[in-house]
């Protein structure tokens, strides 16, 4: 196997990973969202030819009944990913009010994609007509353009591809260059401009393919020229696919790291609302259930379960300063100074020992009374509150359920009586949630 075909396989295999990446949020997504389905549409139709150029593929289609299968199935599927990329431009640029002003792009992409609808047709037809009539297709071939060189029957046929092709391709790059220049996020602009870059490797390969096989049909090159130029397009194209997979890929990777960090603040959190929610199992929407089970419920956007997860748990610790002493902050903030000398985590440990041991006198039976003091914190926004609850959670596993009750028993003895501080707002300060 030669690199060439290794590339092969492995730009087929990375395609075809996207394709099945995206294709959850194309199939199950919103209805209304077609730029996610004509994205997923070319990404799978592009997975398909380049399956179709693999080596192995290639060489048990063009040796089937149908000698160059591979070829015509390459070229159909090449042609509806291009119709699906041509419609994705379309999308992205969104909806815009009748009779308002539309921006000259827009109007230029909108007229490319109604043509290109009538044109891939016409294409489709026109290639099948010319591979099964023109083509000389009498002896299979490996390397398709290298092995037709001079034959003006391969020439038309590769000729019509090409064009549909290369018109696209000039299309999307100029589209995607404006894109790219206006682009105002970083991972976004980077990912335009892969694609960008890709799709101007397009055009130079179309062109450079098309003016080979004309001059070959006027003057037949040798046959290791041939196969030479064919090698060094194909490896082009390899590039070409590999900038646009990951540009078009960059994107959605940061709305996957966003989706991870929501997953890891629910790991985080988990463990502190279950054991709340327990004890106030009247308070959530849904029974807590196991870590597994509650990331797997899909019905519900990991970001507004985070959400109601912090207002569960800011709601439960209001409940229970109705069970505790005053008395009970300065004894869980001797405890979190004895446990750690880092003054940026002793303000997570305090509040996990207070709510440990206000959770122990919950379940122990004290009765409800006036809700005792608590110190006041000040977030910034939802994410700053998330982001300090996380904390707190973290120190709340480190906290031993006995040292818990030492430190309520410690606040029990030194209360003078009932408490009747009053409720204080409970949101993290800047400076912890830094």
């Amino acid at each position: 196997m030669t690199p060439l075909d290794l590339a092969g396989y492995l730009i087929a295999a990375l395609m075809t990973a996207v394709a099945l990446w995206r294709m959850p949020a194309a199939l199950w997504g919103d209805e209304e969202d077609k730029r996610r389905r004509a994205l997923w549409g070319c990404y799978a139709g592009f997975a398909a030819a380049l399956w179709t150029k693999t080596r192995a593929v290639r060489i048990a289609l063009n040796d089937s009944a149908v000698t160059d299968l591979a070829v015509l199935i390459k070229h159909y599927t090449a042609t509806i990913a291009i119709l699906a990329i041509l419609s994705y431009i379309v999308a992205i640029y969104g909806q815009y009010p009748d009779g308002g002003a539309v921006p000259r792009h827009v109007r230029f992409a909108r007229t490319i994609q109604q043509v290109a609808a009538k044109a891939s047709i016409a294409t489709l037809v026109l290639l099948t007509v010319l591979f099964f009539t023109v083509v000389d297709r009498s002896v299979p071939s490996d390397r398709f353009v290298a092995d037709h060189a001079g034959q003006w029957g391969a020439t038309l046929y590769m000729s019509v591809f090409y064009l549909y092709l290369g018109a696209a391709s000039a299309v999307c790059a100029y589209q995607w260059a404006l894109a790219t220049a206006g682009a105002g996020l970083r991972h976004l602009r980077i990912g335009l401009g892969m694609m960008t870059f890709a799709m101007f490797i397009g055009v130079g390969y179309t062109v450079s393919r098309t003016l080979f096989l004309w001059v070959s049909a006027i003057d037949t090159p040798s046959e290791s020229f041939a196969l030479r130029f064919d090698e060094i397009t194909e490896a082009a194209q390899v590039v070409l696919f590999a900038f646009f997979a990951v540009g078009a890929s960059i994107p959605a990777l940061s709305k996957g790291r966003r989706r991870a960090k929501l997953w890891r603040a629910q790991a985080g959190l988990h463990g502190l609302w279950r054991e709340l929610m327990t004890a106030f199992p009247e308070q959530p929407f849904d029974p807590p259930a196991s870590l597994a089970r509650e990331l797997t419920r899909f019905g519900t956007p990991a970001d507004l379960r985070i959400d109601r997860w912090a207002a569960d748990i800011a709601d439960a610790v209001e409940k229970l300063r109705h069970y505790v002493p005053d008395t009970l902050l300065p004894a869980a903030k001797n405890a979190a100074s004895e446990g750690s000398a880092d003054s940026e985590k002793a303000g997570p440990l305090t509040e996990a020992y207070w709510i440990k041991a206000a959770l122990t006198a919950k379940n122990s039976g004290t009765p409800a009374s006036t809700a005792a003091a608590v110190e006041a914190q000040h977030a910034t926004d939802q994410d700053g509150e998330v982001a300090w609850l996380v904390r707190v959670a973290t120190a709340y596993r480190t906290v031993p359920q006995d040292r818990a009750a030492q430190v309520l028993a410690a606040a029990l003895s030194a209360a003078p009586g009932p408490s009747t501080a009053t409720a204080a707002p409970r949101t993290a300060s800047t400076e912890e949630t830094a």
